[in-house]
């Protein structure tokens, strides 16, 4: 687990190796398909490890995975933002361990990111012939993990909300980053019930950022405020960074 310099978060927590596929616009510059290029040639790293990197099967990290019980002081932890936990190819097996480890550590706050949102409920709650026992179901959800998507432009927005809000869980937060476009979200800020908690917004970075206009920023807020949603802008120059309470 590694101190982070994303900015609403205090750790990343990685315990499965995954070389993750692009699934839409916010893919284009991916930071994590440029770094498992990297170090799929890395002699530094694990064998098994390279081997993903370079398209094999994804592996669960055994040493990895009970290191946020490790830390005592409460933080927020991002979990499996080297990839996407809820890709097809991650065994649900491999969540239910994750799972049980975030049930071990009430005193964090975790957070799972996806731009697949159909594979959640059925990665975190679905029971199945091989699959009989689940640490979550029956309605059930653990009160210090957070679900959201990633909604880079509104028909991404459009996709992906109505599912994150029909899942259970203690927070539901919406990230609109890389920012690609205009993305109102009013629709689902004002509803009495299964709206959203929070907010993120900002940029793309890097050599082949796209533009981002100051307005589309601002109008995301004027309906985060008129809502009464903590807002968090993820840019340099930030205006304001707010997390629910």
């Amino acid at each position: 687990m590694n101190r982070t310099k994303i900015e609403y978060l205090d750790y990343t927590w990685n315990p499965i190796c995954i070389r993750c596929d692009r699934v839409s616009e916010g893919c284009l510059n991916c930071w994590h398909l440029t770094r498992a290029a990297m170090l799929a040639n890395n002699p530094m790293i694990k064998k098994e490890e390279r081997a993903v990197y370079k398209g094999g099967e994804f592996l669960l990290r055994q040493e990895e995975l009970d290191a946020p019980q490790h830390v005592k002081k409460p933080a927020r932890i991002g979990v499996q933002f080297m990839g996407d936990l809820f890709h097809e190819d991650v065994d649900t097996h491999w969540i239910d361990d994750i799972l049980e480890v975030i049930g071990a550590c009430p005193q964090h706050t975790f957070l799972m990111l996806t731009k697949r949102p159909e594979n959640i409920e059925r990665k975190l709650y679905e029971v199945t012939e091989a699959h009989g026992c689940r640490e979550l179901g029956g309605n059930d959800y653990l009160p210090n993990l957070w679900l959201g998507v990633t909604c880079e432009n509104q028909t991404r927005a459009e996709e992906r909300i109505p599912i994150l809000l029909s899942i259970l869980a203690e927070k539901h937060f919406v990230s609109v980053e890389p920012m690609l476009g205009p993305v109102h979200l009013d629709k689902w800020l004002l509803k009495e019930a299964d709206l959203i908690d929070w907010v993120i917004a900002g940029p793309e970075t890097g050599p082949k950022a796209r533009p981002c206009f100051c307005y589309w920023m601002m109008d995301l807020l004027s309906e985060c405020r008129e809502a009464g949603i903590p807002f968090f802008d993820k840019r340099e120059d930030y205006l304001i960074r707010e997390w629910p309470r």
